[in-house]
């Protein structure tokens, strides 16, 4: 099955992906970008055989320009497009209303247009945290508690606007289907010296910037699969409602060290061998908000349960080893990890 689709945020790390996997797959693809003019030229000459089969359009969050052109003809949407930021801001709702507000017009303009499907990238962070436990595992009947004193704004973003879109497709949705995938830190091959924010960890293993690892850690799931996922939401019937998470093995900093090093042997010389004692993060966190913003971490083992996407879309992960190793080599090879 193959239409038009629209995927938000085009230039984004699982955005390019989802684009490269649905031409690959003979769809017709409208991409949203805040910056038309500096976008276009760059996605053209990455997807270069798509030719008129790639259409980018300037649409940002908070505004309704450009969302009707974006959306019409298409009868799948995909809305990966999400703030975020690279460090904490003072007032959640920087992060928090953009994130909701940006979802709900994306969804009001789909309906408008007649779409037919509408898949959501939520994140992880919308099911498995505001929790008190040390070690536990999720599914996707679990949803974050924002109320707990240890949730931060990027994780109340996601479950606010995640729950904000599910209640606003069943009081206004009609027949529009929605799907939400929910991905853990998403790693692999980095296109260009613009990547994501879940390949920092990789980046500050392998530059020295992390001369100790914090006792923190994250499930691991690859790029190519986390855009598999998408696909596979946008093409197979009878999903409406449904949820999946996208993750394979949870990983302490440590171990993804452990991965780099062995991998990578010298070129990963700056990666840290010892753990971080929680004494010193306390420090640290009272001069870097950054750091002061994980020390509820600390400790916290999340196993994620993706049985539902594995019984329901044959979906899986690869290794996490490759997908730290494709990470860190793409990292080298783009000039962003001198080794």
């Amino acid at each position: 099955m193959a239409g038009t689709v629209l995927v938000t945020g085009g230039t984004g790390y699982i955005g390019g992906e989802l684009i490269r996997q649905l031409l690959d797959r003979g769809w017709n693809v409208h991409t949203t970008v805040r910056n038309k003019a500096k976008s276009e030229a760059e996605l053209k000459a990455r997807f270069g055989d798509a030719g008129n089969r790639l259409k980018v359009f300037e649409a940002e969050l908070m505004s309704d320009d450009g969302w009707a052109e974006a959306n019409a003809g298409c009868t799948h949407v995909a809305h990966v497009a999400s703030p975020i930021a690279a460090a904490t801001p003072r007032d959640e709702n920087e992060m928090i209303v953009p994130a909701r507000e940006g979802t709900l017009r994306a969804l009001r303009f789909a309906k408008a247009a007649g779409v037919k499907r509408f898949v959501q990238t939520s994140s992880v962070a919308a099911v498995a945290y505001g929790r008190s436990e040390k070690n536990y595992t999720v599914d996707e009947s679990d949803w974050t508690d924002i109320s707990h004193p240890d949730v931060y704004p990027y994780v109340k973003s996601k479950t606010i606007s995640e729950r904000a879109a599910r209640d606003w497709v069943a009081e206004e949705g009609g027949d529009m289907e929605f799907v939400s995938v929910n991905p853990a830190m998403v790693l692999g091959p980095v296109e260009s010296a613009d990547f994501s924010a879940s390949v920092e960890a990789v980046l500050q293993l392998m530059n020295g910037s992390m001369p100790m690892a914090p006792d923190l850690g994250f499930a691991v799931v690859d790029l190519r699969d986390v855009a598999d996922l998408h696909v596979k939401c946008l093409e197979q019937p009878g999903l409406g409602g449904e949820r999946f998470l996208a993750a394979g093995r949870f990983m302490k900093m440590i171990e993804v060290g452990e991965v780099l090093r062995s991998g990578l042997g010298e070129q990963a010389r700056k990666v840290p061998t010892r753990i971080m004692p929680g004494w010193m993060v306390s420090v640290l966190s009272l001069f870097n908000p950054g750091v002061r913003s994980i020390r509820s971490e600390l400790g916290k083992t999340r196993h994620v349960d993706t049985s539902h996407a594995l019984n329901r879309l044959g979906w899986k992960t690869r290794a996490e080893e490759e997908s730290i190793l494709d990470c860190a080599k793409s990292l080298i090879e783009h000039g962003v990890v001198k080794v």
